[in-house]
């Protein structure tokens, strides 16, 4: 039952048993949610074609046309978009009315394959200590052109907060609307052939972190950031970045500025000098007059970053990650702070592979204040992670559903559900979706309430389906889905079947399920006939050849299984562990060559161009944004 704070007092947990919610943990969330002061007020939502009364007056369209409204139904071709509704009567108070399409796009009987790629542990030789957005490029040509890949589906790029130590995990960036600069490739950054012989002796010193396994952010960050500071001053008045810089809104400059404002007073910004923990204040304006050059300078680099990830994409499409959300520090905190519960924070309850419970660290928006604010800062997450013609991998996409939320000081066992405004929610990816001719990938798993699946098929919303956790043969699995055999969280094929990851769970102080995971990897052997005593790249094969049985739309391998890496790249709770820092043992030059690489590859390739099709969609919309690339 969900009160009217949106907070429910049970729930089904991943195994289907009822669970319910301790009356205190109820009562804490209430007084966290809050309610609003009189009604909280919120756009109007409108499904393109249906028939819906607005008051009559004008229309505001967002593309700068208007419509003139006499109080009849709504014209059945408005277009989709976020438009303003000015009443002829009543208080004349502008009424936000949303148009959405209902389903994300979605190419009709298609299907297509790619690779999952950890893009900072895909090193080249050429690389600066990490995998950067050249090295992403050479894998989109080698991809696209000897295994016609269609996309390759990348970790979280999104901005971390500056200085040391640097952030490890992809999945709590300072910001989900901008970037990371230490994705550049410092020699691909318009005018820095400015430096000459120097450039070299950086490039040297960057190639000599690829010497480690073990990244080192730290000082991969130290080293670019020197070098593109030399390039900046002697470029900082090139046309074409004035020119981007022009077409950007303020949350560019208020990004900039909260970075600015973290490298003088640090990342913590509660902690900063009262007036500046606030955007828009006279302090805060006043510091950013006086430090113009170097907020610009951080708007450089997003350009620049901007600039190679484009050149990726070129090849193929680009499914960007989205992660649940973001630093409690960090720049979008700072910015939304009046819209976030800063006494909890996101996570998941008991499941079988994670019987703690996990708490994320990130702070969750409040429900009736997103709504309020007209989901401003929704709305521009999701743009800025869909790239045009690509795709977006919505992480743990119950929460556009509910959310498990922790409060300040308890276990993660301690929590509850928050519900959401779902319609809403899934209207504007769809929107967002049909203008940038993007596919949408929703991550569902774990403990996935009743409904929510059968709401993402209805809204072209590719369920994600796992070789790892799925009992039925793939042959069985849906069409409407992403079809992998593990995830970043999970163990890869080589750790499962030598029973490394399991291993390594037990060193690390996690209780392992040794016996689920022994149960996986019988199922696998016996489905494909492998001995379990085979060989990483034999049991890697294996594991594919049953993957591609699948009639999923998109099938997707990853990168560590295409070199039998037995490391997986994250191993939850576990910190004495270096989670998401683990190089490949391969860099790409050899990847690239590798016969296992190649095999599987091919594996996919061929199930996807067997003349089998994918989805067949009931609808089609008319929209002329870019399909996902086809070489």
């Amino acid at each position: 039952m969900t009160d009217r704070w949106g907070i429910e007092d049970s729930y089904e947990d991943a195994h289907g048993a009822p669970q319910t919610i301790a009356p205190e943990v109820v009562a804490r969330l209430r007084e966290i949610v809050g309610t609003p002061n009189g009604v909280a007020s919120g756009p109007t939502f409108v499904r393109q074609g249906e028939s819906v009364t607005l008051p009559a007056g004008a229309l505001r369209l967002d593309d700068g046309g208007e419509l003139r409204l006499d109080g009849s139904a709504l014209p059945a071709d408005v277009p989709t978009g976020y438009h303003e509704l000015t009443p002829t009567s009543g208080d004349g108070a502008r009424v936000q009315v949303i148009v959405s399409p209902r389903r994300c796009h979605l190419r009709e009987e298609w299907r297509a394959w790619g690779w999952a790629v950890q893009l900072y542990a895909s090193r080249s030789r050429a690389s600066w200590g990490m995998g950067d957005l050249r090295d992403l490029t050479t894998l989109a040509e080698w991809s696209a052109s000897r295994h016609d890949a269609r996309f390759l589906m990348v970790n979280p790029l999104h901005a971390a907060s500056p200085g040391l130590p640097q952030e490890a995990s992809p999945y709590s960036p300072t910001s989900r609307r901008f970037r990371n600069p230490l994705y550049i490739r410092v020699e691909d950054v318009p005018g820095a052939d400015v430096l000459g012989t120097r450039l070299d002796t950086f490039a040297q010193r960057g190639r000599a972190l690829n010497g480690t396994r073990t990244i080192d952010r730290d000082a991969v960050l130290d080293l670019k950031l020197s070098a593109l500071e030399l390039i900046w001053e002697r470029m900082r008045d090139d046309q074409r970045f004035e020119r981007w810089l022009g077409e950007q809104g303020p949350a560019l400059r208020e990004f900039a500025m909260w970075t600015v404002l973290a490298e003088r007073f640090g990342r913590t910004w509660r902690e900063w000098p009262e007036e500046y923990r606030r955007p828009g204040t006279a302090a805060v304006e006043a510091f950013a007059a006086a430090n113009l050059r170097r907020i610009r300078f951080h708007c450089w680099l997003q350009w620049s970053t901007q600039l190679q990830l484009d050149r990726a994409s070129e090849h193929l499409a680009v499914i960007q990650d989205l992660p649940i959300g973001f630093d409690p520090d960090g720049a979008d905190s700072w910015s939304w702070q009046d819209l976030v519960a800063s006494e909890a924070s996101v996570g998941a309850p008991p499941d079988e592979f994670n019987p703690a419970g996990q708490d994320w660290g990130l702070p969750p928006f409040v429900p009736w204040r997103l709504r309020k604010d007209g989901y401003r800062p929704f709305i521009e997450t999701v743009r800025a992670t869909m790239p045009r013609g690509g795709g977006l991998r919505i992480d743990h996409i119950m929460g556009l559903f509910r959310l498990w939320w922790v409060p300040q000081g308890e276990s993660p066992r301690d929590g509850g559900y928050v519900r959401y405004p779902t319609s809403d929610l899934l209207d504007i990816i769809a929107i967002e979706s049909e203008r940038a001719g993007a596919v949408v990938v929703g991550e569902d798993l774990g403990t996935v309430e009743a409904g929510v699946r059968e709401e993402m098929a209805d809204r072209r919303i590719l369920s994600y389906r796992l070789l790892w956790f799925e009992d039925d043969d793939p042959s069985e699995w849906p069409p409407l889905s992403m079809a992998a055999v593990t995830t970043h969280d999970l163990p890869t094929v080589a750790g499962v079947w030598d029973g490394s990851d399991v291993k390594a769970q037990r060193e690390m102080g996690v209780d392992p399920n040794e016996e689920g995971w022994a149960e996986i990897k019988s199922r696998v052997a016996g489905a494909t006939a492998t001995p379990e005593d085979a060989p990483g790249p034999v049991a890697v094969e294996a594991a594919y050849t049953l993957l591609a049985r699948a009639p999923s739309v998109l099938l997707a391998a990853t990168l560590d299984d295409a070199v039998a890496e037995p490391e997986r790249p994250n191993m939850p709770g576990v910190t004495e562990r270096p989670n998401w820092c683990i190089a490949l043992s391969q860099p790409i030059e050899e990847l690239v060559e590798a016969p296992l690489a190649a095999t599987v590859a091919e594996t996919l390739r061929r199930a996807v161009s067997t003349g089998d099709v994918g989805v067949a969609t009931e609808t089609r919309s008319e929209n002329h944004a870019p399909q996902m690339q086809e070489t």
